[in-house]
């Protein structure tokens, strides 16, 4: 499995404040970022899986909402986060 509790915990400790804010959006659209990463890079090598294709697009819709509650609520944690993990606006 490519995603483990351990690289879990990382990515809440680093973005969510400490492991266990498993809630907070900006942990939230780091786990998404890296699961999109994880699928974009199977897809280049399967380019007719189109079921990961669709969880995919749901991903990146998922974590589009986030972005967009966050730019809503709270500008400089949307500006943060977009520049720590390099997402295009």
């Amino acid at each position: 499995m490519y995603l483990t509790k351990e690289i879990k915990e990382e990515i809440f400790a680093k973005h969510g404040g400490n492991a266990k804010n498993t809630g907070s959006a900006e942990g939230q659209i780091a786990l998404f970022s890296y699961r999109i990463a994880h699928l974009t890079e199977h897809l280049k090598k399967n380019r007719k899986d189109y079921n990961t294709e669709r969880s995919l697009v749901l991903l990146v819709g998922k974590r589009r909402r986030l972005l967009d509650y966050l730019k809503k609520t709270e500008i400089n944690r949307y500006r943060e986060i977009i520049k720590e993990l390099n997402i295009r606006k």
